[in-house]
């Protein structure tokens, strides 16, 4: 591999930028894509590369009669959990299941113990603090589960600006139209209409773990958007 490309891939994973190297079968040459856009190479056709672009996955494309293959470098799926809660304890196991690198962010101790959430990162900063430390791009997803304004709040606030793919808040109905009031003035209402509140999708759920589920349906969904309706099995064309 070329030393420059393999240099600013490195860079790229090592600032969580998503990147796509693609190499040519029949000869290897090879191009570099970050962000979407070129980052170096010029010997693969810019089909080729949109054509990569476009399947999103690892593997083979076939082009032209030509073959190429695709490694893509997406940052690691990550789920930040502001507020230990018991929703937390049920959704933090199950989001991991799922390949999301979890945090739980709160900064009381006595709630945010290893005990209590085996596995995920625990973090006692403030929210706010926390998330601008960890930095959000489009595989983060934020959950505030306090209920508490003075905790969820300022997590919001820099959540919903970023680039994080799914922000969502527990609370009523009442609460969130609370939450707007505040909020509005400091972010505006733009970021504020892309904010999944109650969250979860309406499965009537009314258990911890029930609303995890709902909750990480939801998340699931914002990631990989609804699937196309399918016939039955036994559909005949």
């Amino acid at each position: 591999m070329d030393r420059s490309l393999l240099e600013r891939l490195n860079k790229a994973r090592a600032a969580k930028r998503p990147a796509v190297l693609v190499t040519a079968l029949d000869g290897g040459a090879q191009a570099l894509i970050i962000d979407g856009a070129p980052a170096g190479g010029t010997l693969v056709p810019e089909d080729a590369l949109a054509q990569a672009l476009a399947e999103g996955a690892t593997g083979e494309i076939e082009l032209a009669e030509r073959r190429y293959f695709v490694q893509v470098f997406d940052p690691p799926r990550r789920l930040f959990l502001i507020g230990a809660v018991h929703i937390g304890q049920a959704l933090a196991p199950m989001a991991a299941m799922a390949g999301f690198g979890v945090v739980i962010i709160d900064p009381r101790r006595a709630w945010a113990t290893a005990e209590r959430f085996p596995g995920a990162v625990l973090d006692p900063r403030w929210p706010d603090e926390a998330l601008a430390s960890h930095g959000l791009d489009r595989r983060s997803a934020v959950v505030t589960l306090t209920h508490d304004s003075k905790i969820d709040d300022p997590a919001l606030v820099v959540a919903l600006p970023s680039a994080a793919f799914y922000v969502a808040a527990l609370g009523s109905p009442r609460t969130h139209g609370q939450r707007v009031e505040r909020l509005t003035p400091k972010i505006g209402a733009a970021a504020l209409a892309r904010l999944k509140a109650p969250a979860g999708l309406d499965i009537g759920a009314s258990t911890p773990a029930e609303i995890a589920v709902s909750v990480l349906a939801e998340m699931i969904l914002a990631l990989r958007g609804a699937k196309a309706a399918r016939p039955p099995k036994d559909a005949r064309p």
